[in-house]
């Protein structure tokens, strides 16, 4: 049976109608839309594409109130995919719902979303190997998990956070109950003799508190570990790369007893950055970037300490989200000064800041530092080589819609550079909120080999979507090679289908990141 699809202007009609005729002191008549005893959610996307549907609901987390996001489902149907809103109301009650909804939407330059009877969707299944209050516990199963199962499991294997206080592991995997019921047998047959049980959990849009990034970060910061040579056990701190008239990061000096010789790209450099402005030009040509795009790259080797690709690294964008780690840095100066103390309360919200892009938790932040300008402020007076121009002027709109905060790429660069080479209070703890598991546009989706670290933050605005991080991939020796990438598409005016333009450019920049691997592991010797 099909589901009825109610458009928006028809439940705006039936609310205002409805209130009309209790004014009227009229008994409102059997529902029109069917029965009385019909229930119905809210529909955010529908798609074949579940990866654009999990993008999407990241975005969305970022604009609804927290009692909302704790009713949003991923639900299938016919190889078709949705977020619902699992709210089982009465027509009545939806249609204010919807309204209220409505307008966060539009507001924060979504697609609009619409009603449907409760029948046919479906829900998705994970594996779960175990629930219960006791993270450690779990976490060192999560160890014996991830050295025994395979490549896809070890990359969507997670532990979340459930309510009253439970944690649970589980492998992500959102497929239907039979075919998930049918690998929990499996799973289960395997650990049998690590003595791990395997069971059937309903994909519940839990928190993910642990994941592949939180054990390699477990295992050792690989600041200490990367390729030929390390810069965090440099004594002395290096001065910021520069950035010349063409906006080339150029090589910095570093103090050292002797002269050291660095990997470099030579003549593949300038092929390099010609390949990605190749790519973006072709898109262009075929329509699948407009006109009123503009693009900014960045490619970084934190080994050589050198820019590989800067395009357009000077120009200044929309900054979006990628603006919080900034925000963590303003933060966690104050903290070193010794204005207020990083506790718990402060790490939850530094969590929900970097993890899940939290607007309000940002601007607690925020209001602890003292403000958006007290936050460049600091930024400008303490660091100054690092921001030369980023502009921290407003807290983030409640319907996220964040346009005044602004950024240059080789701010991102200059950055993330510091923070590998640990020149930034608290940058340990800075590098754990960007390591934590999340949806990025740099490592998921791409072909970039699973046991990568990602230190990142992704951007979204009606108008702009981004990604700026650190990537960490293995090499063929066992050691790790280091090195930045920034992403950043940004357009004049409003996508007619946001959900469509935000998956498309998100997956552009995948692929720039496949295309930056490719050239690494080529010049590199990597995994």
């Amino acid at each position: 049976m099909k589901y009825k699809v109610v458009p928006f202007s028809k439940f705006v009609f039936i609310l205002l109608y409805s209130q009309l005729l209790v004014f009227s002191q009229f008994i409102l008549p059997v529902d029109v839309f069917s029965s009385q005893q019909d229930t119905f959610d809210i529909i955010y996307i529908l798609s074949s594409d579940l990866g654009r549907v999990l993008d999407y609901k990241e975005e969305l987390e970022t604009v609804l109130d927290p009692e909302i996001r704790k009713k949003l489902r991923i639900v299938g149907k016919n190889k078709q995919y949705a977020i619902i809103y699992d709210c089982n109301d009465s027509a009545g009650t939806v249609t204010k719902t919807l309204v209220e909804h409505g307008e966060l939407l539009r507001q924060a330059g979504f697609d609009e979303a619409w009603a449907t009877k409760e029948q046919g969707f479906h829900s998705l299944y994970n594996v779960s190997y175990g629930l219960g209050p006791n993270l450690d516990a779990l976490i060192k199963r999560y160890k014996k998990i991830y050295s025994f199962l395979g490549k896809e499991v070890r990359k969507n294997l997670f532990i979340e956070k459930t309510d009253y206080g439970n944690y649970t592991l589980i492998y992500r995997r959102t497929g239907g109950k039979a075919s998930t019921a049918r690998i929990a047998r499996i799973h289960g047959k395997l650990l049998r003799k690590k003595r791990i049980k395997t069971s059937v959990s309903r994909e519940n849009n839990n928190t993910i508190v642990y994941g592949e990034s939180s054990l390699i970060n477990d295992k050792g910061d690989p600041s200490t570990i990367v390729g030929k040579t390390a810069f965090s056990h440099r004594k002395t701190a290096s001065p910021p790369p520069k950035v010349a008239a063409r906006n080339v990061v150029k090589k910095v000096p570093r103090p050292a007893p002797k002269k050291k010789t660095y990997t470099k790209f030579t003549s593949s450099k300038t092929r390099f950055e010609q390949r990605i402005e190749a790519y973006i030009g072709g898109l262009r040509r075929k329509g699948k970037i407009s006109k009123d795009e503009s693009t900014g790259w960045m490619v970084f080797d934190l080994e050589s300490d050198e820019s590989l690709v800067d395009i357009n690294a000077n120009q200044v964008f929309q900054a979006a989200s990628m603006i919080k780690p900034f925000v963590a840095l303003a933060f966690f100066h104050e903290v070193k000064k010794g204005r207020f103390k990083y506790g718990p309360r402060s790490r939850r919200k530094l969590e929900a800041m970097i993890q899940r892009s939290n607007n309000s938790a940002t601007n607690w932040v925020m209001r602890q530092v003292g403000g958006p300008r007290a936050c460049e402020k600091i930024l400008k007076k303490y660091y100054r080589h690092i921001f030369k121009k980023t502009q921290i002027t407003e807290y983030i709109p409640a319907n996220g819609r964040t346009y005044k905060n602004r950024v240059i790429p080789s701010d991102y660069v200059r950055f993330l550079r510091s923070l590998w080479n640990k020149e930034l209070p608290y940058g340990k703890e800075l590098r754990r909120l960007m390591a934590l598991p999340g949806r990025d546009r740099l490592y998921h989706g791409t072909s970039i080999p699973q046991g990568t670290l990602v230190y990142n933050k992704t951007g979204t605005t009606a108008h702009l979507c981004g990604d700026m991080g650190i990537l960490v991939p293995k090499t063929r020796n066992g050691k790790r090679y280091p090195y930045v990438l920034v992403g950043i598409i940004e357009r004049k005016s409003r996508p007619a289908d946001y959900g469509r333009w935000m998956s498309s450019r998100g997956n552009v920049i995948r692929q720039v990141s496949t295309m930056v691997y490719k050239e690494m592991k080529r010049e590199h010797k990597l995994l």
